[in-house]
């Protein structure tokens, strides 16, 4: 099975039979190009990390063995062999610099079953680019998602004059996110231009929820509550089979 990754690598989980001999595996199944053998084993936050790159069906490179990692990051061996793969990094001070362990998503997974999830999820695709198609549409709902949800969570030490009974009271609502919503708008009022008066509150909330829409009738669903959406971010390189 094959776990998609970012920058159109993958991640083989070869089967037992096949750890029987896997330096023969190695040189049998990739000799048209290069490939690491990478281990990774922590527990309780100390472990080991080993790394090899065969090439060509010859190994290339390594094996390379650490319990040391005081080093710089891209000497372990795993970045060091992803790095001989051409995995390509972002570059230090970038806004969404990682090493190249978790340039290519490697952190995803915590050990081999999470891996063979993460193949199982990819095995009706048939190309990278449709599975990055699919990744990049799932990262970017999960974005919306969490943007959503923060809109509604509210801000510790920002005071406001109504709480959560007398804002469904005032806009006839039901328990629900648009009540996090209500206090949040409430908050920023707050940030935005000092205190805010009981008055001031209720006729902001009425105008607040007038472009909102129709609130939901009690005992009805608010999965279409209308939020403020920003652009979702750009989704960056994504994993590749």
């Amino acid at each position: 099975m094959v776990a998609p990754l970012r920058q159109r690598m993958g991640l083989l989980l070869p089967s037992t039979a096949l750890r029987e001999d896997l330096p023969r595996t190695l040189r049998d199944l990739f000799r048209a190009g290069p490939v690491a053998q990478v281990e990774a084993d922590f527990w309780g936050g100390d472990g080991r990390q080993t790394a090899a790159l065969w090439r060509a069906g010859a190994r290339e490179w390594g094996p390379v063995r650490t319990s040391d990692f005081d080093g710089p990051r891209e000497d372990w061996p795993i970045n060091a062999a992803l790095a001989r793969l051409g995995v390509a990094s972002a570059g230090p001070g970038a806004p969404d610099y990682h090493d190249l362990f978790l340039e290519v998503g490697l952190g995803r997974g915590r050990d081999e079953r999470d891996w063979s999830f993460a193949a199982l999820e990819a095995h009706d695709v048939t190309t990278y680019d449709e599975w990055h198609a699919r990744e990049r549409a799932r990262r970017e709902s999960e974005e919306r998602a969490a943007a959503e949800r923060a809109l509604c969570e509210r801000l510790p030490g920002v005071p406001v004059p109504l709480n959560g009974k007398e804002i469904i009271a005032l806009l006839g609502i039901p328990q629900g996110r648009m009540i996090g919503a209500a206090v949040r708008h409430l908050q920023q009022l707050h940030l935005d231009g000092g205190p805010v008066s009981r008055a001031e509150a209720e006729a902001a909330l009425h105008a607040w929820a007038a472009e909102q829409g129709p609130a939901p009738a009690s005992g009805e669903r608010e999965d279409g509550l209308v939020l403020p959406r920003p652009p979702p971010a750009d989704p960056g390189a994504f994993p590749r089979a």
